[in-house]
C-alpha cells in the first residue's frame, strides 16, 4: 500500500505588523484630540479671565458714576463802587457758571439759582437754566450779576470797606442725573462754594476761591 506523502504547508504568520501600527494609530489620534482639547480649554480660559479684565477695568472706569462740580468761572469787573462812611456798596460783573462733568455719559441737571451773601445774608441771585453737561466735557454759561448793599439790614460792615476788600461768597446747588450706555441713570447733586474778594482800590478782582 502506497504510503500517502503528506507535505506540511506552514501556516500564514499572523500579522501583528498591522494590528501593532493600527494601534499606533490610534494612540495618535486620541493624543491629537486630547492637546487639541487641551488647546482648547486653554484658549477658553484666556478668554474668560480676558473678559473679566476688561469687565473690571470697564466697572472701575467707564461704569464709575461721579459728582459733576459746579463753579465760576473768571469774572469781569464792570462796576464796583463802595462808601465807607454809609456803609454801602454795589458791584457789577460778568462770569461764566461752569459745570464740569467727568462722566462717561452725559450729566443732565434741573434748573437752580446761585445765591451771593455777604456775611452770611444773600445779596444776589443768578439763575442756572436747566441744561445738560456733555460726557467727558464742562457746560459753560455766561451770566451778568448785580449786587448791593441794600439788601443788608446791618450796618456794621464800614470797616472791611475801609480796609479795601470786599469779600462776599456764593453757593448754588444742581440737582440731576449721570446717564451710562443709554440704559443706567444715576442721581447725582453738585454743590458750589465760593469766596470772592475785590481790590475796591483797584476795583478789580483780588482773588476767587471754589471747593
Amino acid at each position: 500500500m502506497a504510503e500517502k506523502t503528506q507535505q506540511a504547508y506552514p501556516s500564514a504568520p499572523e500579522n501583528h505588523g498591522y494590528q501593532r501600527s493600527d494601534a499606533e494609530s490610534l494612540l495618535s489620534a486620541d493624543e491629537l484630540k486630547r492637546k487639541k482639547r487641551i488647546k482648547l480649554a486653554i484658549y477658553v480660559a484666556i478668554f474668560v479671565v480676558f473678559q473679566i479684565i476688561v469687565i473690571t477695568v470697564i466697572s472701575l472706569t467707564v461704569m464709575k458714576v461721579k459728582t459733576p462740580k459746579v463753579r465760576l468761572g473768571n469774572i469781569n469787573v464792570q462796576e464796583l463802587t463802595s462808601v465807607p462812611a454809609t456803609p454801602s456798596f454795589d458791584t457789577k460783573f460778568t462770569t461764566q457758571i461752569r459745570v464740569k462733568n467727568t462722566n462717561w455719559g452725559p450729566y443732565k441737571f434741573d434748573a437752580s439759582t446761585v445765591t451771593f451773601l455777604y456775611q452770611s445774608t444773600a445779596i444776589g441771585q443768578v439763575v442756572i437754566p436747566k441744561s445738560k453737561a456733555g460726557m467727558l466735557s464742562t457746560k459753560k454759561m455766561n451770566v451778568e450779576v448785580s449786587l448791593s448793599s441794600s439788601a443788608l439790614s446791618s450796618s456794621n460792615f464800614g470797616s472791611e470797606l475801609s480796609s479795601g476788600v470786599l469779600t462776599i461768597n456764593s453757593t448754588a446747588r444742581l440737582t440731576g442725573k449721570v446717564e451710562l450706555m443709554l440704559i443706567m441713570k444715576k442721581k447725582k447733586a453738585s454743590t458750589m462754594d465760593c469766596t470772592i474778594a475785590f481790590d475796591l482800590s483797584s476795583k478789580t478782582l483780588k482773588s476767587l476761591q471754589c471747593k
